[in-house]
């Protein structure tokens, strides 16, 4: 690959109703893979790789099941298959609504391979990734279950699997899209640029995700991110709103587009 790829999250309480259980919008998602279709129409050769948040599918089990935490037991790994299975039902809505756009997605299910220990992720097996990527398709992972060498079983996030992949696939540049038009601010403006010395200015202001999230929401996303471009100085993230129509494709196809919030090492 000699164009870094682009990493895309569409996050979960975008492309679901997190106040429910198991209710996608496929209005939405349909509506994002016809952005991204727009964006390789205009540049085919560009690399990408599609994420999705599990939203009120992974997250409502999740949280009954106490996953995150854990699998010890007949019914906690009965809940892990569970929890397995819903992620999977929606990853099924994501899939098809990106064929029927054109976009070659390939679905790489995280659990098949991956390995945590305590809680973080230390192995999954990347080769699919890069041959789908040769190959110019689009992977498509999400936030799913893992056995865990501490736990039994966890589940991790899209950005845990994201975090993973940037030292294997380098990519350029991360895209989480979600409700939000950012990082909110103290004064309930989003906050452009967030870099590891500005954090802890604005760290009081951020806030969890509506509706279930055993991920650990806003926070979580934002400090995740902070590690990864502290280890890859080159790498920014952009966090912006997967509602304003039009604005994936923007972002895809423009480094420089502003809106939202950039989580960069380099404070420019």
């Amino acid at each position: 690959m000699d164009i870094k790829p682009v990493f895309i999250k569409l996050g979960g309480s975008l492309i679901t109703d997190k106040t429910r259980p198991e209710m996608p919008r496929p209005g939405v998602i349909s509506r994002l893979a016809a952005e991204v279709r727009q964006a390789l129409d205009a540049r085919p050769d560009a690399p990408l790789l599609l994420g999705h948040g599990s939203g009120s599918f992974g997250h409502w089990l999740g949280s009954r099941y106490g996953t995150r935490d854990g699998v010890r037991g007949r019914e906690a790994w009965v809940g892990y298959a569970q929890v397995a299975a819903t992620a999977a039902r929606l990853n099924r809505i994501v899939t098809d609504a990106f064929l029927d756009a054109g976009v070659p997605v390939l679905a790489l299910q995280p659990s098949a391979s991956a390995r945590c220990r305590d809680g973080v992720l230390v192995d999954l097996d990347t080769g699919p990734i890069r041959r789908a990527l040769d190959e110019r398709l689009v992977p498509l992972v999400w936030g799913d279950v893992a056995l865990d060498e501490v736990r039994g079983g966890t589940i991790i996030s899209t950005e845990e699997v994201f975090a993973y992949l940037v030292d294997a696939l380098h990519p350029g540049r991360i895209l989480l899209l979600g409700e939000t038009a950012g990082v909110y601010g103290p004064e309930k403006n989003v906050i452009p640029l967030i870099t590891p010395d500005s954090v802890r200015e604005i760290a009081a202001s951020l806030g969890g995700s509506r509706g279930m999230d055993v991920t650990g929401g806003m926070v979580g996303k934002v400090y995740q991110m902070l590690d990864l471009v502290r280890r890859r100085p080159g790498l920014w993230v952009h966090i912006l709103s997967g509602g304003e129509p039009g604005l994936l494709t923007r972002a895809l196809l423009d480094a420089d587009v502003m809106t939202g919030t950039r989580i960069t090492a380099l404070g420019h």
